[in-house]
Protein backbone atom coordinates (compact mmCIF):
# COMPACT_ATOMS: atom_id res chain seq x y z
CA UNK A 1 0.00 0.00 0.00
CA UNK A 2 1.62 3.10 -0.68
CA UNK A 3 2.64 5.51 2.00
CA UNK A 4 2.36 9.26 2.49
CA UNK A 5 5.83 9.52 1.69
CA UNK A 6 5.01 8.20 -2.07
CA UNK A 7 1.87 10.33 -2.20
CA UNK A 8 4.02 13.26 -1.69
CA UNK A 9 7.02 12.49 -3.31
CA UNK A 10 6.44 15.45 -5.78
CA UNK A 11 7.29 17.67 -2.58
CA UNK A 12 10.68 15.77 -2.21
CA UNK A 13 12.86 18.61 -2.91
CA UNK A 14 10.46 21.30 -1.94
CA UNK A 15 10.58 19.88 1.15
CA UNK A 16 14.37 19.64 1.44
CA UNK A 17 14.86 22.96 0.56
CA UNK A 18 12.21 24.19 3.58
CA UNK A 19 13.32 22.34 6.16
CA UNK A 20 17.04 21.07 5.84
CA UNK A 21 20.10 22.03 3.41
CA UNK A 22 18.85 24.24 0.47
CA UNK A 23 21.84 24.56 -1.28
CA UNK A 24 22.40 21.13 -1.33
CA UNK A 25 18.95 21.14 -3.11
CA UNK A 26 20.27 24.20 -5.78
CA UNK A 27 23.03 21.73 -6.47
CA UNK A 28 21.05 18.56 -7.37
CA UNK A 29 18.67 21.42 -9.54
CA UNK A 30 22.01 22.40 -11.17
CA UNK A 31 23.65 19.29 -12.25
CA UNK A 32 20.28 18.14 -12.85
CA UNK A 33 20.39 15.37 -10.07
CA UNK A 34 17.16 16.01 -8.57
CA UNK A 35 15.30 13.00 -9.58
CA UNK A 36 12.46 11.48 -7.12
CA UNK A 37 13.35 7.61 -7.12
CA UNK A 38 10.17 5.67 -5.49
CA UNK A 39 11.87 2.65 -5.49
CA UNK A 40 15.12 0.64 -5.33
CA UNK A 41 16.00 -2.99 -6.27
CA UNK A 42 19.21 -4.60 -7.19
CA UNK A 43 21.55 -2.51 -8.53
CA UNK A 44 19.18 0.25 -9.84
CA UNK A 45 17.34 2.94 -8.26
CA UNK A 46 13.49 3.18 -10.48
CA UNK A 47 11.21 6.73 -11.00
CA UNK A 48 7.75 6.87 -10.92
CA UNK A 49 8.05 6.80 -15.16
CA UNK A 50 9.67 3.47 -14.66
CA UNK A 51 13.07 4.06 -15.84
CA UNK A 52 15.64 2.74 -14.32
CA UNK A 53 19.03 4.35 -13.02
CA UNK A 54 22.28 1.58 -13.09
CA UNK A 55 23.76 2.89 -9.25
CA UNK A 56 27.38 2.39 -9.85
CA UNK A 57 28.31 4.83 -6.85
CA UNK A 58 25.59 2.52 -3.98
CA UNK A 59 25.54 5.24 -1.47
CA UNK A 60 29.73 5.69 -1.05
CA UNK A 61 29.75 1.94 -0.77
CA UNK A 62 27.11 1.62 1.57
CA UNK A 63 24.87 -0.51 -0.68
CA UNK A 64 27.61 -3.23 -0.85
CA UNK A 65 24.40 -5.82 -1.74
CA UNK A 66 23.06 -3.51 -4.13
CA UNK A 67 19.40 -1.97 -3.09
CA UNK A 68 16.53 -4.03 -0.84
CA UNK A 69 18.72 -7.49 -1.18
CA UNK A 70 16.37 -10.31 -0.28
CA UNK A 71 18.25 -11.74 2.23
CA UNK A 72 18.39 -8.93 4.44
CA UNK A 73 14.87 -8.05 3.81
CA UNK A 74 13.61 -11.97 5.22
CA UNK A 75 16.43 -11.42 7.86
CA UNK A 76 15.18 -7.79 9.17
CA UNK A 77 11.36 -8.46 8.56
CA UNK A 78 11.70 -11.72 10.33
CA UNK A 79 13.47 -9.64 13.50
CA UNK A 80 11.01 -7.44 13.34
CA UNK A 81 8.00 -9.87 13.50
CA UNK A 82 10.04 -11.85 16.77
CA UNK A 83 9.45 -8.72 18.86
CA UNK A 84 12.88 -8.94 20.04
CA UNK A 85 13.33 -7.22 22.57
CA UNK A 86 16.33 -4.34 22.23
CA UNK A 87 17.55 -0.75 23.98
CA UNK A 88 18.68 -2.28 27.15
CA UNK A 89 21.71 -0.88 27.77
CA UNK A 90 23.38 -3.28 30.36
CA UNK A 91 22.67 -6.71 28.54
CA UNK A 92 23.94 -8.54 25.36
CA UNK A 93 22.40 -10.22 23.17
CA UNK A 94 23.25 -13.57 21.19
CA UNK A 95 23.55 -11.38 17.40
CA UNK A 96 26.59 -9.08 18.86
CA UNK A 97 28.44 -12.19 19.81
CA UNK A 98 27.59 -13.79 16.67
CA UNK A 99 28.51 -10.71 14.59
CA UNK A 100 32.16 -10.55 16.28
CA UNK A 101 32.74 -14.19 15.72
CA UNK A 102 32.09 -13.99 11.97
CA UNK A 103 34.05 -10.80 11.21
CA UNK A 104 36.94 -12.40 13.62
CA UNK A 105 36.97 -15.19 11.22
CA UNK A 106 37.82 -12.77 8.06
CA UNK A 107 40.43 -10.72 10.40
CA UNK A 108 44.25 -12.06 11.90
CA UNK A 109 43.55 -13.71 14.62
CA UNK A 110 45.04 -10.95 16.87
CA UNK A 111 42.21 -8.71 16.10
CA UNK A 112 39.73 -10.56 18.79
CA UNK A 113 37.69 -7.85 20.46
CA UNK A 114 35.55 -5.86 18.84
CA UNK A 115 32.95 -2.66 19.46
CA UNK A 116 30.04 -1.54 17.63
CA UNK A 117 28.88 1.78 16.72
CA UNK A 118 26.33 3.21 13.92
CA UNK A 119 28.46 4.74 11.99
CA UNK A 120 32.41 5.15 10.19
CA UNK A 121 32.86 8.83 11.66
CA UNK A 122 32.10 7.14 15.07
CA UNK A 123 34.63 3.93 14.64
CA UNK A 124 36.81 6.27 14.29
CA UNK A 125 36.79 8.52 17.24
CA UNK A 126 36.49 4.93 19.48
CA UNK A 127 39.49 4.24 17.92
CA UNK A 128 41.04 7.32 18.68
CA UNK A 129 40.69 7.13 22.13
CA UNK A 130 41.42 3.89 22.30
CA UNK A 131 44.65 4.45 20.90
CA UNK A 132 45.45 7.35 23.03
CA UNK A 133 44.33 6.03 26.61
CA UNK A 134 46.08 2.70 25.30
CA UNK A 135 49.40 4.58 24.94
CA UNK A 136 49.44 7.54 27.23
CA UNK A 137 50.76 9.57 24.26
CA UNK A 138 49.06 12.67 22.73
CA UNK A 139 49.91 13.06 19.22
CA UNK A 140 47.75 11.44 16.21
CA UNK A 141 49.22 11.05 13.00
CA UNK A 142 47.38 10.91 9.48
CA UNK A 143 48.16 12.05 6.12
CA UNK A 144 47.54 14.77 3.41
CA UNK A 145 44.59 13.85 1.21
CA UNK A 146 42.70 11.48 3.82
CA UNK A 147 39.90 11.50 5.06
CA UNK A 148 37.89 9.60 8.25
CA UNK A 149 34.74 11.46 8.42
CA UNK A 150 33.59 14.91 10.20
CA UNK A 151 32.86 14.31 13.75
CA UNK A 152 35.24 16.62 15.36
CA UNK A 153 37.91 14.15 16.43
CA UNK A 154 37.58 12.16 12.68
CA UNK A 155 37.57 15.76 11.03
CA UNK A 156 40.76 16.52 12.91
CA UNK A 157 42.76 13.85 11.28
CA UNK A 158 40.65 14.46 7.89
CA UNK A 159 43.23 16.33 5.73
CA UNK A 160 40.88 18.55 3.26
CA UNK A 161 40.55 22.33 4.40
CA UNK A 162 37.34 22.16 2.91
CA UNK A 163 35.56 20.60 5.40
CA UNK A 164 37.43 21.99 8.15
CA UNK A 165 37.01 25.90 7.66
CA UNK A 166 34.93 27.38 9.82
CA UNK A 167 34.72 24.78 12.65
CA UNK A 168 37.90 25.59 14.35
CA UNK A 169 39.46 24.96 16.88
CA UNK A 170 39.89 21.22 16.27
CA UNK A 171 41.59 18.59 18.50
CA UNK A 172 45.06 19.40 19.04
CA UNK A 173 48.28 17.42 18.32
CA UNK A 174 47.29 16.08 15.04
CA UNK A 175 49.59 16.13 12.34
CA UNK A 176 49.44 15.00 9.10
CA UNK A 177 52.28 13.25 6.56
CA UNK A 178 52.25 12.82 2.73
CA UNK A 179 50.87 9.26 1.82
CA UNK A 180 53.33 6.44 0.44
CA UNK A 181 55.98 8.23 2.01
CA UNK A 182 57.68 6.12 4.05
CA UNK A 183 60.43 8.78 5.15
CA UNK A 184 57.80 10.92 6.25
CA UNK A 185 56.24 8.68 8.71
CA UNK A 186 59.94 7.78 10.54
CA UNK A 187 60.37 11.31 10.76
CA UNK A 188 57.14 11.96 12.24
CA UNK A 189 57.71 8.80 14.53
CA UNK A 190 61.24 9.08 16.14
CA UNK A 191 60.36 11.42 18.89
CA UNK A 192 58.04 8.21 20.14
CA UNK A 193 55.45 10.53 20.85
CA UNK A 194 52.27 9.65 18.65
CA UNK A 195 49.57 7.25 19.75
CA UNK A 196 48.34 6.08 16.55
CA UNK A 197 49.10 6.36 12.82
CA UNK A 198 45.70 6.19 11.30
CA UNK A 199 45.05 5.62 7.57
CA UNK A 200 43.05 3.86 5.08
CA UNK A 201 44.72 1.66 2.49
CA UNK A 202 43.59 3.29 -0.60
CA UNK A 203 42.62 6.85 0.06
CA UNK A 204 38.98 7.10 -0.62
CA UNK A 205 38.75 11.24 -1.81
CA UNK A 206 41.35 10.58 -4.84
CA UNK A 207 41.59 6.68 -5.16
CA UNK A 208 44.88 6.61 -4.29
CA UNK A 209 46.55 3.30 -4.50
CA UNK A 210 49.96 2.35 -2.08
CA UNK A 211 53.18 1.36 -3.81
CA UNK A 212 53.74 -2.39 -2.92
CA UNK A 213 56.36 -2.02 -0.12
CA UNK A 214 54.46 0.59 1.67
CA UNK A 215 52.27 -0.98 3.99
CA UNK A 216 54.76 -3.91 5.50
CA UNK A 217 57.30 -0.13 5.95
CA UNK A 218 54.64 1.12 8.01
CA UNK A 219 54.02 -1.54 10.05
CA UNK A 220 57.74 -2.27 10.99
CA UNK A 221 57.92 1.37 11.81
CA UNK A 222 55.16 1.25 14.32
CA UNK A 223 56.73 -1.51 16.04
CA UNK A 224 59.37 -0.04 16.22
CA UNK A 225 58.61 3.30 17.75
CA UNK A 226 55.66 2.17 19.59
CA UNK A 227 52.99 3.97 17.68
CA UNK A 228 49.54 1.76 16.58
CA UNK A 229 48.88 1.52 13.62
CA UNK A 230 44.79 2.08 13.26
CA UNK A 231 43.62 0.78 9.69
CA UNK A 232 40.98 2.85 8.30
CA UNK A 233 38.88 0.43 6.00
CA UNK A 234 35.49 1.99 6.81
CA UNK A 235 35.60 2.05 2.48
CA UNK A 236 37.70 -0.83 1.34
CA UNK A 237 36.59 -3.71 4.11
CA UNK A 238 34.70 -6.56 3.67
CA UNK A 239 35.39 -7.40 -0.18
CA UNK A 240 35.46 -4.11 -1.84
CA UNK A 241 38.71 -4.57 -3.18
CA UNK A 242 38.64 -7.71 -4.00
CA UNK A 243 39.55 -9.39 -0.67
CA UNK A 244 37.83 -9.99 2.54
CA UNK A 245 39.89 -6.98 3.99
CA UNK A 246 41.98 -4.63 1.78
CA UNK A 247 45.36 -5.15 4.59
CA UNK A 248 45.27 -8.88 2.99
CA UNK A 249 46.91 -7.24 0.02
CA UNK A 250 49.49 -6.68 2.19
CA UNK A 251 49.60 -9.68 4.56
CA UNK A 252 50.01 -7.08 7.34
CA UNK A 253 48.00 -7.10 11.09
CA UNK A 254 47.37 -3.71 11.84
CA UNK A 255 46.68 -2.86 15.85
CA UNK A 256 42.59 -1.91 14.73
CA UNK A 257 41.15 -2.44 11.78
CA UNK A 258 37.73 -0.20 11.30
CA UNK A 259 34.82 -1.04 9.61
CA UNK A 260 31.43 0.18 8.23
CA UNK A 261 29.76 1.05 4.84
CA UNK A 262 29.48 -2.59 2.99
CA UNK A 263 28.69 -3.86 7.09
CA UNK A 264 25.43 -2.29 6.31
CA UNK A 265 24.17 -4.54 3.42
CA UNK A 266 22.28 -1.26 2.44
CA UNK A 267 19.90 -1.35 5.02
CA UNK A 268 21.15 -0.38 8.80
CA UNK A 269 23.63 2.04 9.59
CA UNK A 270 26.27 0.04 11.28
CA UNK A 271 30.08 0.36 12.11
CA UNK A 272 32.84 -1.86 14.26
CA UNK A 273 36.17 -1.67 15.55
CA UNK A 274 38.28 -4.67 15.60
CA UNK A 275 41.20 -4.43 18.17
CA UNK A 276 43.57 -6.44 20.00
CA UNK A 277 42.50 -7.72 23.31
CA UNK A 278 45.25 -6.05 25.19
CA UNK A 279 44.54 -2.61 24.04
CA UNK A 280 41.08 -3.38 24.73
CA UNK A 281 42.26 -4.38 28.07
CA UNK A 282 44.03 -1.15 28.91
CA UNK A 283 41.12 1.36 27.88
CA UNK A 284 38.19 -1.00 29.75
CA UNK A 285 40.80 -1.83 32.95
CA UNK A 286 38.61 -1.92 36.42
CA UNK A 287 34.98 -2.91 36.90
CA UNK A 288 34.21 0.53 37.56
CA UNK A 289 35.06 2.24 33.58
CA UNK A 290 33.38 -1.08 31.81
CA UNK A 291 31.11 1.92 30.52
CA UNK A 292 33.55 4.55 29.79
CA UNK A 293 32.87 3.93 25.83
CA UNK A 294 29.48 3.14 25.15
CA UNK A 295 27.01 3.53 22.00
CA UNK A 296 23.22 3.59 22.80
CA UNK A 297 22.66 1.94 19.39
CA UNK A 298 25.80 0.54 18.57
CA UNK A 299 24.85 -2.95 19.37
CA UNK A 300 21.21 -2.79 18.60
CA UNK A 301 19.67 -6.06 17.10
CA UNK A 302 18.51 -4.66 13.85
CA UNK A 303 22.13 -3.54 12.94
CA UNK A 304 23.59 -6.75 14.44
CA UNK A 305 21.24 -8.84 12.60
CA UNK A 306 22.20 -6.53 9.10
CA UNK A 307 25.63 -7.24 9.52
CA UNK A 308 25.32 -11.42 9.78
CA UNK A 309 22.69 -11.52 6.86
CA UNK A 310 25.34 -9.12 4.66
CA UNK A 311 28.60 -11.65 5.75
CA UNK A 312 26.07 -14.68 5.26
CA UNK A 313 25.42 -13.71 1.46
CA UNK A 314 28.87 -12.51 0.83
CA UNK A 315 29.98 -15.92 1.98
CA UNK A 316 27.40 -17.86 0.38
CA UNK A 317 27.24 -16.01 -3.28
CA UNK A 318 31.30 -16.01 -3.24
CA UNK A 319 31.05 -12.05 -3.67
CA UNK A 320 34.38 -11.50 -2.96
CA UNK A 321 35.85 -13.60 -5.97
CA UNK A 322 32.77 -11.63 -7.82
CA UNK A 323 34.37 -8.37 -7.32
CA UNK A 324 37.97 -9.34 -7.62
CA UNK A 325 36.92 -10.79 -11.54
CA UNK A 326 34.37 -7.73 -12.06
CA UNK A 327 37.17 -5.33 -10.75
CA UNK A 328 39.65 -6.48 -13.19
CA UNK A 329 36.72 -6.33 -16.52
CA UNK A 330 36.18 -2.68 -15.37
CA UNK A 331 39.92 -1.86 -14.85
CA UNK A 332 40.77 -3.73 -18.01
CA UNK A 333 38.19 -1.70 -19.74
CA UNK A 334 39.04 1.74 -18.33
CA UNK A 335 42.58 1.36 -19.08
CA UNK A 336 41.23 0.97 -22.90
CA UNK A 337 38.96 4.01 -23.17
CA UNK A 338 42.17 5.91 -21.27
CA UNK A 339 44.31 5.14 -24.32
CA UNK A 340 41.62 5.93 -26.65
CA UNK A 341 40.40 9.10 -24.88
CA UNK A 342 43.14 12.12 -23.68
CA UNK A 343 40.58 13.32 -21.49
CA UNK A 344 41.64 10.58 -19.15
CA UNK A 345 44.81 11.11 -17.18
CA UNK A 346 45.37 8.18 -15.04
CA UNK A 347 42.92 4.71 -14.03
CA UNK A 348 43.91 2.90 -10.70
CA UNK A 349 41.94 0.91 -7.76
CA UNK A 350 41.79 -2.45 -6.58
CA UNK A 351 38.39 -4.92 -7.24
CA UNK A 352 35.73 -2.69 -7.39
CA UNK A 353 36.74 0.46 -5.59
CA UNK A 354 37.83 2.39 -8.65
CA UNK A 355 38.58 6.00 -9.61
CA UNK A 356 39.71 7.58 -13.06
CA UNK A 357 41.38 10.77 -13.12
CA UNK A 358 40.68 13.17 -15.92
CA UNK A 359 43.56 15.53 -17.41
CA UNK A 360 43.34 19.18 -18.80
CA UNK A 361 42.72 18.74 -22.32
CA UNK A 362 44.88 19.73 -25.45
CA UNK A 363 43.32 22.92 -27.12
CA UNK A 364 43.96 26.38 -26.08
CA UNK A 365 40.11 26.68 -26.08
CA UNK A 366 40.15 24.02 -23.85
CA UNK A 367 42.74 24.73 -21.13
CA UNK A 368 40.91 28.35 -20.86
CA UNK A 369 37.91 26.49 -19.73
CA UNK A 370 39.80 24.41 -17.45
CA UNK A 371 41.20 26.50 -16.01
CA UNK A 372 37.93 28.81 -15.19
CA UNK A 373 36.44 25.75 -14.03
CA UNK A 374 39.10 25.08 -11.60
CA UNK A 375 38.72 28.55 -10.31
CA UNK A 376 35.40 28.55 -9.73
CA UNK A 377 35.76 25.16 -8.20
CA UNK A 378 37.71 21.85 -7.71
CA UNK A 379 35.89 19.19 -8.11
CA UNK A 380 33.78 20.43 -10.82
CA UNK A 381 35.13 19.64 -13.76
CA UNK A 382 34.20 15.59 -13.43
CA UNK A 383 30.44 16.78 -13.85
CA UNK A 384 31.81 16.83 -17.72
CA UNK A 385 31.35 13.45 -17.68
CA UNK A 386 29.46 12.83 -14.49
CA UNK A 387 26.25 14.64 -15.41
CA UNK A 388 25.84 13.32 -19.30
CA UNK A 389 26.42 10.00 -17.64
CA UNK A 390 23.58 10.57 -15.47
CA UNK A 391 21.28 12.60 -18.15
CA UNK A 392 21.77 10.70 -21.58
CA UNK A 393 22.72 6.82 -19.77
CA UNK A 394 20.59 6.78 -16.82
CA UNK A 395 24.08 5.68 -14.70
CA UNK A 396 24.70 7.09 -11.14
CA UNK A 397 28.59 8.12 -10.18
CA UNK A 398 29.73 10.69 -8.57
CA UNK A 399 33.08 13.31 -8.51
CA UNK A 400 35.14 12.05 -5.96
CA UNK A 401 35.81 15.39 -3.87
CA UNK A 402 37.74 18.71 -4.83
CA UNK A 403 40.08 16.87 -7.22
CA UNK A 404 39.59 15.36 -10.89
CA UNK A 405 38.97 11.82 -9.94
CA UNK A 406 35.80 10.16 -10.69
CA UNK A 407 35.09 7.18 -7.88
CA UNK A 408 33.22 4.20 -9.08
CA UNK A 409 32.06 1.91 -6.58
CA UNK A 410 29.25 0.00 -7.96
CA UNK A 411 27.22 -3.02 -5.72
CA UNK A 412 29.22 -6.19 -5.39
CA UNK A 413 26.41 -8.05 -7.18
CA UNK A 414 27.14 -5.66 -10.18
CA UNK A 415 27.24 -7.99 -13.54
CA UNK A 416 29.64 -8.51 -16.79
CA UNK A 417 26.85 -7.21 -18.97
CA UNK A 418 26.47 -3.92 -16.28
CA UNK A 419 30.37 -3.11 -16.43
CA UNK A 420 29.91 -3.51 -20.37
CA UNK A 421 27.05 -0.95 -20.47
CA UNK A 422 28.51 1.31 -17.97
CA UNK A 423 32.02 1.47 -20.45
CA UNK A 424 29.98 1.77 -23.69
CA UNK A 425 28.51 4.66 -22.25
CA UNK A 426 31.89 6.39 -20.67
CA UNK A 427 33.29 5.73 -24.62
CA UNK A 428 29.80 7.56 -25.93
CA UNK A 429 30.79 10.41 -23.39
CA UNK A 430 34.36 10.83 -23.53
CA UNK A 431 33.61 11.03 -27.60
CA UNK A 432 31.09 13.82 -27.23
CA UNK A 433 32.86 15.56 -24.44
CA UNK A 434 36.23 15.39 -26.46
CA UNK A 435 35.90 19.21 -28.32
CA UNK A 436 35.04 22.35 -26.20
CA UNK A 437 32.20 23.34 -28.26
CA UNK A 438 30.32 20.36 -26.97
CA UNK A 439 27.01 21.16 -25.26
CA UNK A 440 29.14 19.06 -22.00
CA UNK A 441 31.23 21.63 -22.07
CA UNK A 442 28.67 24.43 -22.24
CA UNK A 443 27.13 23.19 -19.17
CA UNK A 444 30.04 22.92 -17.06
CA UNK A 445 31.28 26.09 -18.09
CA UNK A 446 28.22 27.77 -17.69
CA UNK A 447 27.72 26.43 -13.93
CA UNK A 448 31.56 26.97 -13.38
CA UNK A 449 31.10 30.85 -14.17
CA UNK A 450 27.44 30.78 -11.99
CA UNK A 451 29.39 29.85 -9.32
CA UNK A 452 31.97 32.69 -9.63
CA UNK A 453 29.32 34.87 -9.92
CA UNK A 454 27.61 33.69 -6.59
CA UNK A 455 31.35 33.36 -4.74
CA UNK A 456 32.23 37.01 -6.11
CA UNK A 457 28.99 38.09 -4.55
CA UNK A 458 28.88 36.22 -1.36
CA UNK A 459 32.64 37.96 -0.57
CA UNK A 460 31.59 41.24 -1.06
CA UNK A 461 28.52 40.91 0.82
CA UNK A 462 29.36 42.83 4.44
CA UNK A 463 28.90 40.05 7.23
Amino acid sequence: MPTVAYHRSEESYSLAKKYMNPKLVDVMDILGFNKIYTHAKGNYLYEKSGDAYLDFHSGEGFASLGHAHPALKKALIQAIEDELPDGTQIHYSAHSGLLAEKLHSHLPESLDAFFFTNSGTETVEVALKFARACTKRKKLLSCHQGYHGLTYGALSVTSEKYFQDGFGPLVPDCEKIPFNDIEALENALRKKDVAAFIVEPIQGRAVAVPDPAYFPAVRELCNRYGTLLIFDEIQTGLGRTGKWFALEHWNIEPDFVLCAKALSGGFIPVGVMATRREIYNKVVNTLDRCYVQHSTYGRNRLAMIAGLATLQTIEQDDLVEHVQNMGIRLLAGLESLRKKHPLIKDVRGMGLMVGFELGCPDSLKGKIEWNLIQTASKGLYPQLIVIPLHRDHRIITMASGHNDVIKLLPPYTVTEKEIDYFLNALDAVLTASAEGTSSNWKIVYDIAKRTLMTNFASAATPH
